[in-house]
């Protein structure tokens, strides 16, 4: 009889993904379903990034591209490292890949397998320890509390590297909290690093131009040049430039390492569709002022959501630094019963009984790794997130 790869018994679909799916399935079926679980901004891609991906495809630029990243679009990112992040990259150490999970795969693959081992703070996005553990490495998860604001500290940092340890991967501002690291605090990680030389760094920066309230974005690389060359920074298009679907990720990194990755990507994906790039290259090289605008925006829906959670009896919601996610504990919710006498045993049971009593769908706090809490993405319209917090107030108030 066939079987299944060990590799693929390892991981678990997507949680997120699943939520969204499932929202989708009782909408189609008729059901008034609010569905909070999808990191995908509800703006619509620039035109001007449109422009440049019609006039690629009328220019015939519709043929296989290098495996890793068009000369133009590598120019562009090494541009914005320059421009953003004060990195200096060559075309050498930038890879393109489709979309920022490509990358990490690509990053892991190539560099860890049995018997290594890669430290995740937790909460985390939930594909890292899946990616991990589908090269047969472990993932080490550190857990963060609410306490010291979902952030990983230097001793944790340091009790968890071991003489196996190939990877530390950083995510700020962070999926699923919102919480983002200050410069003087990755400069605090960076100085336990550099006791470490075998360990690099993987981080993930795909939400950099969504901070709030003044907050200034820093990534490792620029605060501690001497971790550059153990650095691999990663970005994308997809959540600052709205281009979800455009399934672009890019990262600058050291030479052997971007090298390596482009050997998988040759006999995986190949190279990223064309047009995509086009449209890529035309956002990062292109007007930035929309996206301190549409930070803004966010910004008021993260008050407005933050607020209305706060009002709900049980939940308690901190207030992010970026991204466009909320984090509240739900500890206040667990061994209450429902009103039709089930028990909430867990931040799952929670998020069941948001989704069947009030027809919102979130995402349970299990998935990323810290309970009990669930995310909630605030990255829809003003009306409908008033309305979806609305009813968690009415299903919070209902329970005994």
């Amino acid at each position: 009889m066939p079987s299944l790869s060990a590799a693929i018994q390892r991981i678990q679909p997507s949680a997120t993904i699943a939520v969204s799916n499932r929202a989708a399935e009782l909408k189609a079926a008729g059901r008034d379903v609010i569905g909070l679980g999808a990191g995908e901004p509800d703006f619509d891609t620039p035109d001007h990034v449109k422009d440049a991906a019609i006039a690629a495809i009328r220019a015939g630029k519709t043929k296989y591209t290098a495996v890793d990243g068009t000369p133009e679009l590598k120019a562009a990112i090494a541009a914005k490292f320059r421009r953003d992040n004060g990195l200096a990259y060559d075309a050498s150490q930038i890879t393109v890949n489709v979309g920022g999970k490509q990358t990490i795969f690509n990053a892991m693959l190539a560099t860890v397998g049995p018997g290594d081992e890669v430290i995740i703070p937790a909460p985390y996005w939930v594909s890292y320890p899946d990616i991990v553990a589908f090269t047969g490495a472990t993932p080490v998860i550190v857990p963060c509390p609410l306490a010291q604001g979902f952030k990983l500290e230097p001793a944790q940092l340091q009790a968890a590297i071991t003489p196996q340890t190939r990877w530390l991967i950083l995510n700020s501002p962070s999926n699923p909290t919102g919480a983002a690291y200050t410069a003087d605090e990755l400069k605090a990680l960076a100085d336990v690093l550099l006791r470490h030389p075998h360990v690099m760094v993987l981080t993930d920066d795909m939400y950099e131009h969504i901070v709030f309230d003044g907050f200034a974005f820093a990534t490792i690389a620029q605060v501690e040049p001497a971790l550059f060359d153990r650095t691999l920074t990663m970005n994308g298009a997809s959540k600052a430039y709205a281009m979800t679907g455009w399934r672009i990720g890019f990262a600058g990194g050291p030479a052997w390492l971007v090298k390596a990755m482009a050997k998988i990507q040759s006999q995986s994906t190949s190279n990223p569709c064309s047009i995509a790039q086009a449209a890529a290259t035309a956002a990062l090289s292109g007007d930035q002022s929309f996206l301190k605008e549409r930070a803004a925006v966010f910004q008021g829906r993260r008050d407005l959501v933050v607020s209305m959670l706060n009002q709900a009896p049980g939940l308690a919601c901190p207030r992010p630094e970026g991204a466009f996610y909320v984090y509240p504990d739900c500890s206040g919710l667990i061994g209450r019963r429902t009103p039709d006498g089930r028990m909430l045993r867990t931040d799952e049971d929670v998020a069941a009984y948001f989704l069947d009593s009030v027809g919102v769908a979130v995402v349970h706090g299990a998935a990323f790794g810290l309970s009990p809490a669930f995310r909630i993405s605030y990255a829809t319209d003003t009306a409908t997130l008033e309305e979806a917090c609305r009813r968690i107030q009415e299903a919070c108030a209902a329970l005994c």
